[in-house]
């Protein structure tokens, strides 16, 4: 009660002051010229606008300061100048103190563009199929853990996907040989309408969509799998997959070279990329992020000795239409890799790569001694050339 009385009787004086004021204004107006109606403005009028949120525009992004957001690295200004990619290396760990992503900085919102200056943005590659971005494209990883690649290190990489209801759930990889042609594995696709189907190209970290260069979604409009795949040997997995419209050539969506037929890779160590899963089992995890493992071509005949010490018995036949890699303790490509690509290096070109093989089966993830077994591209070189004339593709495209 005590409290109320006070705040009344407030109340009260604040009128008989602000009446006491309209008093001496209106018998002093004629002498002293004032404008009440400016005087008032300038007492009560809220309209007034904050000289700091003036000086500061209000952020349209994610607040990460007092006139700050966070925007793409290319899209701010420091001191002047525009901060480049490559500049700093990039730590994709989680920091949860900051709220910007690793893909993003928090820049001053005075200091932002709206699309990032031409000096910094990288042409298209002119080196031809297989040129492999070791240092990334933008910008480097920090600290890069369990094999992560760069952003567009390996840009023939393909994540294919089956359309769901209004769901895109991922299925298998895939490599670029063509604008309209990606070549994975027929299992990959077997019994699949093609128009389930859409071939995502430049992907790179599958749960976010701020890279620097985004990727490219395309349905799928034929599937062209081996006559004489057999779903259950696995043998001749090898398809083609033929887009409706073409992809346009980026930073992060290039071809990958095809050898020829008699091209041999034995011993040689190669690459091989994808988002499939971390281990063999219910244990593993698909990957957010592309990964690469290197591991050795092992010779065909050395590779069913190997196999055949494993459950698949003594009288395993290993098919010519296999090659096989790894066989190193805790390396290998696992379930959800299947139709991605194993790349070899040129000896004559060491960043230029070229396509020996298309992941599809093995016994367990990365056993000792027990490779990887993947379809074998030189030996299936010729079918894929007949299936590409007849389609009128240029092979220009992953021999150049």
């Amino acid at each position: 009660m005590l409290i109320m009385h006070i705040s009344t009787m407030t109340s009260q004086l604040k009128i008989i002051a602000i009446c006491l004021v309209f008093f001496w204004i209106n018998t002093t107006q004629s002498k002293t010229g004032i404008d009440v109606e400016v005087l008032l403005d300038k007492i009560f009028n809220s309209t007034i606008k904050n000289p700091v949120v003036d000086e500061y525009p209000e952020p349209i992004g994610k607040i990460c300061g007092l006139g700050k957001e966070c925007v793409q690295r290319t899209l701010c200004k420091a001191d002047g100048t525009v901060k480049i990619f490559g500049e700093d290396m990039l730590n994709i760990r989680i920091d949860h103190e900051n709220p910007c992503s690793y893909l993003e900085t928090c820049c001053n919102v005075l200091g932002k563009l709206t699309q990032p200056p031409p000096d910094i943005v990288p042409d298209v590659q002119e080196n031809g199929c297989g040129t492999r971005n070791s240092n990334g494209v933008f910008f480097k990883i920090s600290g890069a853990q369990d094999g992560e690649a760069e952003f567009a290190e390996f840009p023939w990489m393909v994540a294919i996907y089956t359309l769901e209801n209004t769901f895109k759930i991922y299925k298998c990889g895939g490599a670029v040989i063509a604008p309209n042609v990606v070549l994975t594995a027929a299992h990959c696709v077997w019994n699949q309408e093609a128009t389930t189907l859409i071939a995502r190209a430049g992907e790179w970290d599958t749960q976010t969509n701020e890279e620097p260069q985004l990727h490219q979604d395309v349905h799928v409009k034929e599937i062209i799998s081996h006559e004489g795949f057999n779903p259950s040997t696995i043998a001749n997995d090898i398809a083609l997959l033929i887009l409706e419209i073409p992809y346009i050539w980026a930073p992060n969506v290039q071809p990958i070279c095809l050898p020829t037929a008699e091209k041999t890779f034995d011993h040689s160590r190669c690459i091989a990329a994808g988002w499939g899963k971390d281990k063999f089992g219910k244990g593993g995890l698909f990957q957010v992020i592309l990964k690469k493992i290197e591991l050795p071509i092992v010779p065909h005949d050395t590779c069913q000795a190997n196999l055949r010490r494993t459950r698949l018995s003594r009288f395993f036949q290993l098919d010519k239409s296999f090659i096989c890699a790894g066989g190193e303790k805790g390396k290998d490509t696992c379930k959800g890799d299947g139709g991605s690509p194993l790349v070899c290096p040129d000896p004559q070109q060491p960043d230029r790569y070229y396509q020996a093989g298309i992941v599809s089966w093995g016994v367990g993830c990365g056993e000792e001694n027990i490779p990887g077994v993947y379809a074998n591209v030189p030996y299936l070189r010729g079918w894929i050339n007949e299936k590409l004339r007849a389609r009128g593709v240029d092979f220009k495209h992953f021999t150049a």
